[in-house]
């Protein structure tokens, strides 16, 4: 591998998938509000990377996340590519926060790093490949209307169901009890009330939900509540799992060490990447608390990043990998990931193994640094 490999110059791009409108308790999505870069190099390969902005719950937008890719991308010309922990600490100390888009870039450096090794990045990670089985998740509408997709999903191969809440407790036990009976005791069913409940609702909910076989339930209030989860933790019958309430690994340590969650949700564009997500995993797997792969609406691009960390990351225990699947009306991506049913692969390309499809990157606004 090089000793340096230079970066000379970064493509990004508005990368907007278009969608089937899709619901949660915080807002309804229409399209996928992704940026996609291409860090070039000196050693005559890119690196790629993609976000995607979820402004109700990260706080980005897609147009913040452009802003900020023109600035990191100044930071980073004429710099060491192969340097990430150096490359992702100028962008740390140069802005809070930000780290949806910050995930494009860590993405990015670690596609270069592992094409100029010669290797898959799940190998130069150190990973090796498993099974990896999704979920498929079902918006919130009507419980008649949920019950009816979790039939659909079931009819299709789909084993885990996850179900989207918040959205009323009340409304949301009926939610469940609609989705069990339609579905029977076969399928894994976990749920997400998407900081939807207050500590009242969550505990009445979790508690009328503990006869019904429910895996767990992702983040059920805001995080401004989190000094109440060692209390629900004690109350519920329905195992909790950190979403919101973990961005970073001093979040993790906060939620463990507090008895605040039984697992975790790792997501990219929470984490800020691979690098600090390894550290999120690496922790938590110290305290036996299993992980989840997470996502916002990215597509197999960033999906195939993903599968690549999952892959070098044995904590991580359940995957909620289904995004592309979930109304994207276009499939921006060439190689990458593909999915057999619910379950996920990937070729052994080097370094990541995906990209951007060049028709698609025609029609989008682009800039250059």
């Amino acid at each position: 591998m090089a000793t340096q490999i230079i970066i000379t110059s970064i493509d990004i791009y508005r990368f907007s998938i278009p969608m089937v409108p899709f619901t949660i308790a915080t807002g309804t999505m229409d399209h996928a509000q992704n940026t996609f870069i291409r860090v070039h190099t000196d050693a005559g390969f890119y690196g790629v990377g993609e976000c995607s902005a979820f402004p109700m719950i990260v706080g980005e937008t897609q147009d913040t996340c452009l802003l900020m890719a023109q600035e990191f991308a100044r930071l980073w010309k004429g710099k060491d590519a192969l340097d990430i922990e150096a490359r992702l600490k100028q962008l740390n100390d140069f802005t809070a926060g930000n780290t949806t888009i910050k995930s494009a870039f860590d993405m990015a450096l670690h596609d270069i790093v592992a094409k100029s090794a010669g290797l898959p990045l799940y190998k130069f990670l150190g990973g090796e490949k498993r099974e990896v089985e999704s979920d498929i998740t079902i918006g919130i509408g009507s419980p008649e209307e949920m019950a009816q997709k979790a039939i659909e999903f079931k009819k299709s191969g789909a084993h885990i169901l996850k179900v989207k809440l918040g959205k009323g407790a009340e409304t949301d036990v009926e939610r469940v009890k609609h989705i069990r009976l339609a579905v029977g005791n076969g399928m894994k069913i976990r749920i997400d009330a998407n900081q939807g409940w207050s500590f009242d609702e969550a505990v009445y909910a979790l508690k009328a939900l503990g006869d019904y076989e429910i895996q767990f339930c992702e983040q059920p209030m805001r995080t401004w509540y989190d000094d109440k989860l060692p209390e629900l933790m004690r109350l519920s019958p329905v195992k909790i799992m950190g979403d919101e309430s973990v961005y970073n690994h001093h979040d993790a340590r906060k939620q463990i060490n507090s008895g605040s969650c039984d697992y975790i949700n790792i997501k990219m564009a929470k984490s800020g990447g691979i690098f600090e997500a390894k550290k999120i995993h690496d922790l938590a797997a110290e305290h036996e608390i299993p992980c989840m792969m997470g996502g916002m609406l990215e597509s197999r691009i960033a999906l195939s990043s993903k599968l690549h960390f999952v892959y070098a990351s044995p904590n991580i225990k359940f995957y909620d990998m289904d995004t592309c699947m979930l109304g994207h009306k276009v499939d921006p991506c060439v190689g990458g990931v593909t999915y057999n049913g619910y379950h996920l692969d990937i070729a052994d390309a080097i370094g990541i193994g995906a990209d951007a499809d060049e028709g698609f990157l025609s029609g989008c606004e682009k800039r250059v640094v």
